[in-house]
């Protein structure tokens, strides 16, 4: 067995899980769906004392969390220990800079849920991020081919469960249901072969996943050595998020009460759980753990004009 463990992974998570809170609102938890082994959480945008939902700071907090999802930990380190030394600031801030570089200026962008998948897994889930393709990118106005990120925790009999993480952000919730799932299905799904979905990923893991110290990726890495008998000792789930436009939300020129939003998006739940059943089954994923997150949003095309304005694009 490698000297790894789930609070070593749990070591290398980023951020104050509590300032999610400020920006989006849980609505419900670790729901069930009969006949499956997904887990369900909803969460709603937060509505101000002024009974406003502002897009754009939600935008905004994903902006300061760039680095952390789209540079390497170990780099990160290094520019941390750089800045320490010399009392500086500015090795971490280039480092972010380079970060909201490698974003895409596409108008149809799909990195602003990839962003939001990031934030639920690691400050909701507990779930560090342990391989993002951002910095393999070669040009920003292509995204990378294969999952929106890969996630893992350990077990305590050192079982590595590796989740694959898929979103969708569309204005229509079952659309956004539907293609998540089917873009996330394969990687759970596929035999193992030269061949699949998520091998790509799995030599990217093997070579190239970092946790922030050479020991700790070293030992995490013998799980993709398939010389090794621990190669056997993965187990293949996923994080799922679809965000959509919701009717609920006050226009601009209206005020809401919190629980009045949140009230709507409870009961929207209900019908959003439907088409969540229907495609887990249809894509043959009843036995996967999966977290599956839906997010709510007043607009989606504003989500993503607002994404795309703070990050400089």
């Amino acid at each position: 067995m490698p000297d790894i463990t789930d609070s070593e992974m749990q070591s290398i998570l980023s951020g104050d899980p509590e300032e999610l809170g400020v920006h989006l609102h849980l609505v419900e938890r670790d729901l069930t769906v009969d006949g499956h082994r997904v887990t369900v959480h909803c969460h709603c945008l937060a509505t101000d004392a002024n009974g406003r939902v502002k897009v754009s700071r939600l935008a905004e907090f994903m902006r300061y969390a760039a680095a952390d999802y789209a540079i390497p930990k170990s780099k990160l380190a290094e520019a941390r220990a750089r800045d320490a030394k010399f009392k500086s600031s500015s090795a971490t801030a280039k480092l972010h800079q380079q970060a909201r570089e490698l974003f895409t200026d596409l108008a149809k962008t799909g990195e602003g849920g990839e962003m939001l998948l990031f934030l639920l897994a690691e400050r909701f889930l507990n779930l560090p991020l342990v391989l993002c393709k951002m910095d393999l990118k070669t040009d920003t106005r292509m995204h990378y081919h294969g999952a929106d990120g890969v996630y893992a925790s350990i077990s305590d009999d050192g079982l590595l469960k590796l989740y694959w993480g898929e979103s969708k952000v569309y204005a229509d919730a079952t659309t956004a249901i539907r293609d998540c799932l089917a873009s996330l299905a394969p990687f759970l799904t596929e035999a193992d072969s030269a061949g699949s979905s998520r091998e790509r990923d799995l030599l990217l893991l093997s070579d190239r996943a970092d946790l922030g110290n050479e020991q700790l990726s070293n030992a995490f890495r013998r799980y993709f050595d398939t010389n090794l008998p621990l190669s056997n000792r993965v187990q293949y789930c996923g994080i799922a998020l679809v965000g959509f436009d919701a009717s609920f939300y006050p226009s601009d020129a209206v005020s809401a009460a919190a629980a009045d939003v949140a009230s709507a998006a409870k009961t929207g739940l209900s019908d959003w759980l439907k088409p969540i059943d229907r495609r887990l089954r249809e894509e043959q994923l009843e036995n996967f753990d999966v977290h599956f997150f839906c997010v709510p949003l007043p607009s989606v095309e504003a989500f993503r004009s607002e994404f795309l304005k703070v990050m400089g694009n």
